[in-house]
């Protein structure tokens, strides 16, 4: 089911609030800023290991943060690197949206269609008992699927369209799991920036 319509749509469901604007940022600035982050970025891709099987993960990930606090997930822990000028402002336009103030970015490129990231929560300790999650979005549109844990009727998609932000609110890490799944369409490269505050532990 598709719940969201053009603008700013604000939705409450069980255990979960979520925020969508599809328009956060006009097309020239999300150009701008995807041909930044894709050319600037220090992206890497780190082995993941699924059930004793290591694997190269499916997408490109980095970590920037304004300290030094690290951030695992998966087996995996990743150490940040400083803010660049950009990204402050990112993070700027994004805490004056959600009136939340955020400590780091954990950024993920997509390069085609088998690039994915499976069903999963933000709910890693470090991350605080209900995390806010700020998540923006530039290129290539992608469905981002969730799900509740135990009721099985809900279950969503969202289309996460270029330049748009997406704010994940209230206890939806504990209740919910999320995925952008792979798809066998044609399609080019998507970068998206979760922001989240991360405190030393």
């Amino acid at each position: 089911m598709d719940l969201f319509s053009e603008g700013k749509t604000v939705l409450k469901l069980p255990n979960a609030e979520l925020i969508y604007i599809s328009n956060f940022y006009n097309k020239i600035k999300a150009n701008h800023y995807f041909n930044y982050l894709k050319a600037k970025i220090e992206w890497q891709q780190d082995d993941i290991t699924i059930f004793g099987k290591t694997y190269k993960q499916p997408r490109l990930t980095a970590l920037y943060a304004e300290n030094s606090a690290s951030y695992s997930y998966s087996n995996i822990t990743m150490k940040p690197k400083p803010f660049t000028k950009e990204l402050i402002q990112l993070k700027s336009d994004i805490e004056k949206a959600s009136d939340h103030k955020f400590t780091s970015v954990l950024l993920n490129r997509y390069r085609n269609g088998n690039d994915s990231n499976g069903w999963h929560a933000d709910n890693e300790k470090e991350l605080g008992k209900n995390p806010i999650i700020a998540s923006l979005s530039f290129g290539e549109k992608r469905y981002f699927h969730f799900k509740h844990r135990t009721i099985k009727t809900e279950r969503y998609k969202l289309a996460l369209e270029h330049g748009s932000l997406l704010i994940m609110r209230g206890d939806m890490q504990h209740h919910w799991l999320h995925q952008i799944a792979k798809t066998k369409k044609q399609v080019d490269e998507r970068i998206n920036l979760t922001f989240r505050r991360i405190e030393h532990m």
